[in-house]
Order: C-alpha cells, then structure tokens, then sequence
C-alpha cells in the first residue's frame, strides 16, 4: 500500500501541474475562438497542432520509456540520462535543418501552401520539445516533482502572457503607440498575421523552458553507443507504438480535409469545432497524463520487487484509475451546460462530442495501464501491434463513417471511430496480458463502479433536468457526485472519508 500512497502523491503533483497547465492552456481556446469568430481560422490551429503531436512522438523514438528502463536496469543512470539526451538531441538538430530546407513541400502536402512559415515555427517548437522531453523524464526518475511541475507550470503561465500580449495588448497598443512595435509586430505584418502570433508565443515560451532546464543539461556527458544500441532496441517498437497512437489520437482533425477535398472551407470549420469540443473533454486526458508521470517510474521501481505485492500494487493502481476517471467523467457531463461557454456559440453544434470523446480517452487510458506487461516482460513489440491495429481499425471507421455522416457534422464520425477502437483494443491487450503476465484485476468492482456512474449520469440527464431552476439542477448533481465518491469511499475503505460514513450511518 506504501507504493500506491507514493503513486497518488506523486500523480497528485504531477496532476496539479498537468491540470492546472492544461486548465489554464484551456483558457486560451475561447481567447482563439472569440478573437478569431470563423471555425475555420481556429481550424487551421488545430490542424497543424495535430501534425506537431505526431512529429514530437517520432522525434521521441520510445527514449522516454527506454530511459526509465534502463536507468533502474544499469549500474550507472547518469550515463543513460546524457546516452538519451545526446541521442535526442542530435536528431533533433536534424529534423530542425531539414524542415528549414524542405518546408514549402511539406506545407504544401500538409494541403497548407500558404502557412509555411507556420509550419516551420511549429517545426522548430516540436524539435525543442523532443529535447526537453529527456530531462523531464529526468526529473521524474529522481522525483524532483516539484521542479517538473514548476517548470511545466512556468511554460504554460509564459506561453498565455505572450498570447495576451500579441493578441490583445499589440493590436491596442498599435493604436496609441505604434513606433513602438514596429520593429517586430509590423515586421510580421501586425494584425493580419492573425493565428501566427499563437505560434510565435509557442516557440518563444519552449525556449524559456530549455533555459530553465539548463541546470539539467550542464553537466559531464557521456555517450554508450552500446548502450544506445540496447536502448534503441527495446525503444523503437515503441516509436511504432507512439506513432500509431498519437495518429490514432489526431485522426480526425488531421483526416477530416482529406476527406473532403473540393471543400476546404467547410472541412477547416468541421476541424475547427471537433477540435475546439475536444479541448472541453481533454479534462480526461489531462488525469491520464498525469497519473502516466508518476506511473511509468513507479511500475519500473515495483518490478524490482519479487514480493506477492508486486502484482496487487498494479492491480489496485488499476481500479483506483477507473474510479477517478469515472468521477472525472461524471464531473464535466454534469456541468457541461456551464462548460460549453469556454467556446463561442459558433461552436456549439459539436457539442455531442465531449461525452463519446470521455468515454473514448478513459478506455485509452486503461489501454496505458494495461501496457505495464510488455514493458516489464521486454515484449514491446506487442505494444507496437496494438497501437497499428488501433491506427487500422480508426482509420478505417473514419473513412467509412466521416463522409457517410457528412458535412457538418462528419467530426462525430471521428468521434465514435475513437470511441470503438479504444475500446477494442483495451479488451485485446487484456486478454493477451492475462497470458504472458497475468494480474487479478478487481474487474467486479470496477464494473460496478462503472455501472453505477451511467445511473447517475442517466437520473441527472433525463430525470432531474429542473429546466426552470439551475441552482436546483447543479446542486442536484453536485449531490449525486458525491454520493458517488462516498460509496466509492465506503467500499475501498478510504480513511476519513469512509470511517465518517460508517458513523453517519451509524447515528441513523
């Protein structure tokens, strides 16, 4: 239980970085969507931001985890770290000098001929990402979670400043006072630069980071080419894994356009409101990734116990997942008529994807934890099967389904693509684990759990909708969320919580 207590403490920090970081990057959508009130120029954003997600991972190779593995595996984990960190570094310095060089072609197959500078802004912030991505991973092997979460937090909070300025205070100060901008504001043509100023302020907040990192990165370096042999081994199934995922992930906003060619305007919109929906249900996302921070060295660090605990730490790190994830879910349908105003009324319409798109990244997430046999077993190939047939199985549901739906609101054929294909490849990947490294999860429990989230979703959807009084409707289903924690509470015998249930029930 100590190794649990450590997990959740852990995700806890890591969560309020990656929550708060992500709540207040959030924030910025209704920025983007009211600045820029047309789908379709918000759609662009969204569209390039999904290719950046693809290119981070390929930049990654799987270093991040094969770290981990081997830094708890070798005698001397400082030569791991600086191994991973010149290994990333170098070809990121790659991807940098040949995007330079390439970038109209790419931005012209991107279907974007006129963004390329765009395209290469992005490039270069992605590049620096994939290199500050190792001494990140560094900071959690040695559980310098505050650090991480401080530096996270620094980027999001330097990121929104830059957003504000160039969005807002230079268009106003352009009015007042304009020589004093000029030398760059004019430069890159001021107002009508529009959505390129959120790029700017991207590649200038990552920046920032690698200056915060620097105490991470001055220090004696040396390179194993062995060892990176080792390394690349166990890491480049999972560089086909990451790929097939984050792709799996992205699929709609990056698929929609191709699947509509002849009509752009319409296709940009349709990415434009799945991607400003999504950003309401990333509430998920953000809990996975925060719980997969702390969990990828905790799994590493329990394998190093032989002991019958072993096993149940994973076990009950699964169910205690399940039931958060549940909550989670359970929190933003309950109040989505209060969330839906962090995006403009424009957007509204795809409002049907939040919950299909929650459902679909709690599978995900339970799809991650899954993942923890073929790590410890050096089976990551089977990572690296499960991720392709995930990428075939949405690609092909998004072929079928996007253009049989069709315009406007094709992006729902995205949605239930996810939804499907998630959930199928978690059930394969447990059913497969059960052989090679079986584990008794409490699959019972988690079901009722899950059974009894839908009822109280189901009573506070078609039950007690009080139309003529929100204060009664909010306070209804704020009522039955914690009568959901509470009984959560009462059975996996919380402390505090449950003790004081158990008196409650007691008096009466």
């Amino acid at each position: 239980m100590a190794g649990i207590k450590s997990l959740a403490k852990e995700t806890a920090i890591y969560g309020l970085s990656s929550i708060v970081g992500r709540f207040l990057n959030w924030c910025l959508v209704p920025l983007y969507v009211y600045i820029f009130p047309n789908p379709g120029e918000y759609g662009i954003v969204s569209y390039l931001y999904s290719f950046t997600a693809v290119a981070l991972v390929i930049l990654n190779y799987g270093m991040e985890t094969g770290f981990f593995r081997y830094a708890n595996k070798e005698t001397d984990p400082e030569k791991v770290y600086t191994t991973s960190l010149s290994s990333v570094g170098f070809t990121s310095f790659l991807f940098i000098l040949f995007l330079s060089l390439l970038v109209k072609p790419v931005s012209s197959a991107m279907l974007l001929p006129g963004h390329s500078l765009f395209v290469w802004l992005l490039g270069v912030t992605v590049a620096i990402d994939a290199f500050t991505n190792i001494p990140f991973a560094y900071l959690r092997y040695r559980k310098k979670a505050f650090r991480f979460a401080a530096i996270k937090l620094a980027n999001v909070g330097i990121n929104i400043v830059l957003n504000l300025f160039f969005l807002i205070g230079c268009p106003a100060i352009a009015r007042v006072w304009p020589e004093s901008i000029a030398w760059f504001y004019d430069a890159l043509g001021g107002e009508r630069f529009g959505i390129g100023w959120i790029f700017v302020a991207n590649i200038i907040s990552t920046l920032c980071v690698l200056m915060l990192l620097l105490p991470q990165l001055i220090r004696r370096w040396r390179f194993d080419f062995s060892l990176l042999r080792r390394m690349l081994s166990y890491s480049w199934p999972l560089l086909i894994l990451g790929v097939a995922g984050v792709l799996s992930q992205n699929m709609g906003q990056m698929m929609i356009p191709y699947l509509f060619e002849g009509h752009e305007a319409e296709a940009q919109a349709m990415v434009g409101i799945y991607g400003a929906n999504i950003k309401i249900a990333i509430v998920m996302v953000m809990f996975t990734q925060a719980f997969r921070y702390a969990y990828e060295p905790f799994i590493f660090a329990q394998a190093r116990d032989d002991g019958p605990g072993r096993k149940k730490a994973y076990a009950d790190a699964m169910k205690f997942f399940v039931v958060f994830g549940l909550m989670i879910f359970l929190a933003v349908m309950f109040f989505l008529p209060v969330l839906k105003h962090f995006v403009s009324p424009n957007y509204w319409p795809g409002l049907d994807v939040v919950p299909v798109m929650m459902a679909a990244d709690l599978f995900f997430g339970v799809f991650f934890n899954l993942s923890l046999w073929y790590k410890l077993t050096d089976r990551t190939r089977w990572g690296m099967y499960f991720s392709l047939f995930c990428f075939l199985l949405m690609f092909a549901l998004n072929v079928w389904l996007v253009p049989m739906i069709g315009i406007p609101r094709g992006y729902m054929g995205s949605a239930y693509a996810a939804l499907i294909s998630y959930f199928t490849v978690m059930t394969v990947s447990y059913f497969v684990g059960r052989h090679y490294y079986p584990i008794d999860y409490p699959l019972r429990r988690m079901g009722a759990y899950a059974l009894l989230a839908l009822v109280m979703w189901g009573i506070a959807e078609w039950f007690l909708t009080f139309p003529e009084s929100d204060v009664l409707r909010y306070s209804t289903r704020a009522l039955l969320l914690i009568i959901y924690g509470c009984v959560v509470a009462n059975f996996e015998e919380i402390p505090v919580i449950s003790p004081l249930l158990r008196r409650l029930i007691r008096r009466r």
